[in-house]
């Protein structure tokens, strides 16, 4: 585990910082200083979570900098006005005789940054000068001059939402179910997408907390500028978790993401800007925009409004849209599926894999692949209406590209909050989380054996809600195997595994060695590739059965914690599991360097051999001259576009004993994340049993020899 310094540790270099600048005054005497359990503190006092805020206000950098802090034994200065911390439901009975988990346990404590008392605040704003006497510096004039705002005039209404701030949203980034009025199958489409997944995904929610956090804030808002790029044009702090956002921030890489840029950014790392506008402003194509200007022709006959102003009865559309050449190019996906952070680290090869394969050369696209009407192949497209006015198909059929954006990745989360569904809007987020799926809850055979005094949370109490969010589970779940299988096929059209090859000949009481070629017939790119910072697995499982039905030898086995059995597998570390000799897996992994001896693998691109305070920063040589980042690399396994690997093994004389027929089988499976990853960012047991549930197998073989 890290080392994580204590805040006193850190706190101590930024006083003597604030000192020189003249404000240290203010923060080195706490009014009155204890610890979080109310009990006297007796040391060196260090700033709280108020003051911290308060320095980052001044610098600049508002709360991004200092993140959301977990919940630990640090010395705190007492606030002149306490806010009202978020209510946390109470645990609840499970039907089973357990006690469910509060709502945190998918998306985990998402812990509120204090404020400060509008006296303090307005001191800190009005009286002291952060640049302290230093005149002309060449830093004057920069971070916020805005003073940092007041807590709430009551701590009843601490807790209450803007009622205007939906609409305030909306006006500016329209949701995708704007959109859904007038393109309900591109809608569809995507509401299952990786792109719609992309923020709510519980994965990301965790890993990028935990990054934060381990590397003092210095990730910035690096990794949301992909994953959330409406969250990051909004500002929305870090404080807020992603159940309270608005929805369309919830969205992820939502419609406007793509449609309502008009600048080309190549690789700038996710960093792109969506132009704000409501529903009514026009939109980026890639066509030339006849269908829509023919619909607008006749905006009274088709009940079209094309402005706000106008009331009543309609269908509200976009009044323009322009041709955006970008859509119909690779240049569209390079700014998020080509990313490197620092220091020099490429999370995402996929698009510098793609131009340099053959796919490229043949003139395929990303889309031909991933929007074409196969799964992972580029057979042409479907053909139909992109539009519907009134509930009805407009206009003539057309080329559709499937917002699928078909890939290997499957969901995590809770099927009452992925995939996107407007009927789950009847709930929030919070309440889905306290709906038990597994335990049938809305279900007849459960609703019909309900015991006389079973508690549920609310709104569950009810069990109409309980029928009508049964209804919106059991959609979201045939939606998600759907999209299994999409997942599932995308993945055999890049990948085909030989029958096996015999180096030697099959006798009893002797070794046999084997062999099994992997080929990636794809043209595209790697296999696998993506995300490498998630670090997909892909892996051969093989095993043999003997006469009896036995299985007598095994490759690519799971330990008792899912973990594949090679370095990571704490089993293997304490001997309760033979160490997988013959693994092939094709997963690309972290290298960090250590302070003597070889390279180690790691599960994040922090190296704390080096540095126990892990700083994202930029290395102090140019990576062009050392050829890789410093002190952290990736390893690759991966498996180049019409290339192939052989897989061989041995298989050991004891597996013989018995002549006659044998079978060996094999499978090759797909996990997203690894196991030992997951545990290291604190995902919770329900993610990780979500993880191993939906596993991926393809490739499926299987193959009869006799020894005699």
């Amino acid at each position: 585990m890290p080392i994580i310094p204590r805040r006193e540790t850190i706190t101590n270099g930024l006083m003597s910082l604030f000192a020189a600048i003249g404000i240290a005054g203010i923060l080195s005497q706490p009014p009155s200083v204890t610890a979080d359990d109310g009990s006297a503190w007796r040391g060196q006092p260090s700033m709280s979570d108020e003051e911290l805020l308060q320095v980052g206000e001044l610098l600049g950098v508002g709360n991004r900098l200092y993140g959301r802090q977990p919940a630990a034994r640090i010395a705190t200065a007492e606030p002149a006005h306490r806010p009202t911390s978020q209510p946390t439901p109470s645990a609840y009975r499970h039907p089973t005789g357990g006690v469910e988990p509060s709502i945190h346990h998918l998306f985990g404590n998402q812990v509120p940054m204090h404020s400060v008392s509008a006296n303090d605040a307005g001191q800190l704003a009005a009286d002291v000068d952060p640049l302290g006497d230093f005149g002309d510096d060449p830093l004057a004039g920069l971070g916020s001059e805005e003073p940092i705002s007041p807590p709430a005039k009551s701590p009843d209404d601490a807790g209450k939402k803007d009622p205007h701030e939906d609409l305030w949203t909306e006006d500016c980034y329209p949701s995708a179910e704007s959109c859904r009025a007038c393109h309900p199958k591109h809608y569809d489409e995507w509401s299952v997408s990786s792109h719609a997944y992309a923020s709510v995904s519980p994965m990301f929610q965790r890993f990028e907390q935990a990054m934060t956090e381990l590397t003092e804030g210095t990730v910035g808002h690096f990794c949301m500028r992909c994953h959330s790029p409406v969250a990051t044009q909004l500002n929305i702090p870090r404080t807020v978790s992603v159940l309270d956002q608005p929805p369309v921030a919830r969205e992820g890489v939502t419609c406007i993401s793509c449609h309502r840029i008009n600048e080309h950014y190549g690789r700038s790392n996710g960093d792109r800007r969506i132009e704000p506008g409501n529903i009514h402003a026009p939109v980026g194509s890639g066509g030339n925009g006849a269908g829509l200007a023919k619909a607008l022709a006749n905006a009274e006959k088709n009940k079209l409004k094309t402005d706000a102003s106008q009331k009543g009865t309609g269908q509200a559309i976009h009044n323009g849209s322009y041709f955006f050449e970008p859509l119909t190019k690779t240049d569209i996906c390079i700014s998020c599926h080509q990313v490197a952070v620092h220091p020099g680290i490429w999370l995402e090869v996929v698009h510098a894999q793609y131009r340099s394969g053959p796919a490229a050369k043949a003139g395929i696209s990303c889309q031909d692949c991933h929007m074409g009407a196969v799964p992972g192949k580029a057979e042409g497209y479907e053909e139909c209406h992109v539009a519907e006015l009134s509930g009805k198909p407009y206009g003539e059929p057309r080329k559709h590209s499937n917002h699928t954006f078909w890939g290997p990745g499957y969901s995590i989360a809770h099927p009452g909050i992925f995939p996107h569904n407007p009927k789950a809007k009847a709930f929030t987020p919070r309440q889905w989380l306290t709906f038990d799926d597994r335990a049938g809850w809305g279900t007849e055979a459960f609703e019909k054996n309900v015991p006389d005094g079973m508690h549920f949370p609310k709104p569950w109490d009810n069990a109409d809600d309980r029928r009508d969010a049964r209804k919106v589970i059991d959609t979201n779940i045939a939606k998600m195997n759907e999209k299994r299988g999409y997942s599932a096929m995308t993945l055999e059209a890049g990948a085909h595994v030989s029958d096996p090859m015999f180096y030697t000949k099959p006798q009893i009481g002797m070794p046999l060695k084997l062999g099994y070629r992997v080929d990636n017939i794809s043209t595209g790119h790697n296999l696998p590739t993506g995300s490498l910072g998630a670090q997909p697995q892909l892996w051969l499982n093989a095993v043999l059965i003997n006469p009896n039905g036995q299985r007598v030898w095994e490759t690519g086995y799971l330990d008792a914690n899912a973990d594949l059995c090679d370095m990571h597998s704490v089993e293997v570390a304490k001997g309760r599991i033979p160490r997988d000799k013959n693994l092939f897996n094709l997963q690309t992994k972290f290298l960090i360097n250590n302070v003597r001896g070889t390279d180690r693998e790691a599960a994040l691109p922090l190296n704390f051999s080096l540095d126990q305070l892990a700083f994202l920063r930029p290395g102090a040589l140019p990576i062009s001259v050392l050829n890789h980042p410093p002190l952290i690399r990736m390893e690759a396994h991966s498996i180049p576009p019409l290339d192939h690997r052989i897989a061989k093994y041995t298989i050991p004389a004891e597996a013989f004993r018995v002549p006659g027929p044998y079978r060996l089988s094999v499978r090759m499976r797909s996990r997203t994340e690894p196991m030992y990853f997951m545990r290291q960012i604190n995902s919770t047991p329900d993610m990780i049993r979500r993880m191993n549930e939906r596993m991926i197998d393809i490739c499926h073989g299987s193959h009869t020899f006799m020894v005699r």
